[in-house]
């Protein structure tokens, strides 16, 4: 089968996307800090890509060379790179502290756990000094 020259544009094309994005792009490198936590990126990539062409028949030449017509084209690609949230792994919990704070219901979602280890343990102090009381009971 004969290639047809758009197929060298969009190959072209193609790997030169991958060239640009790979895993870590999206996910990125994990960084340590001295509290031993661990703070990964995480990001949002939008690729779009265009390639074209079209045969065109010479004013000059009126007949086609070795059953070809001569081939015009081109191709273009654009990236966009988009932090979305960092991802907080330490030796007791996990976070995700997006970076657009405008969204309210995500941050009572995350706020959730804590709040209900604050209700169990306010109860448990309750129950610890109800007993304290009964103990010493001076009469």
């Amino acid at each position: 089968m004969i290639e047809h020259p758009i197929d060298g544009l969009m190959k072209t094309t193609m790997d030169s996307i991958k060239d640009m994005i790979d895993v870590n792009t999206i996910v990125g490198d994990p960084v340590h800090t001295n509290e031993g936590a661990v703070i990964i990126p995480i990001s949002k990539v939008t690729i779009g890509f265009a390639s074209g062409g079209s045969e065109y028949q010479c004013q000059e030449k009126k007949q086609e060379i070795q059953g070809k017509y001569p081939f015009g084209g081109g191709s273009g690609a654009g990236m966009s790179l988009q932090p979305i949230a960092f991802l907080v792994v330490n030796q007791n919990d996990v976070k995700l502290l997006p970076v657009n704070q405008a969204n309210t219901v995500e941050r009572m979602a995350d706020k959730i756990p804590d709040l209900v280890d604050d209700i169990v343990n306010m109860f448990k102090n309750k129950n610890k000094q109800d007993e304290m009381n009964t103990d010493f009971n001076p009469s």
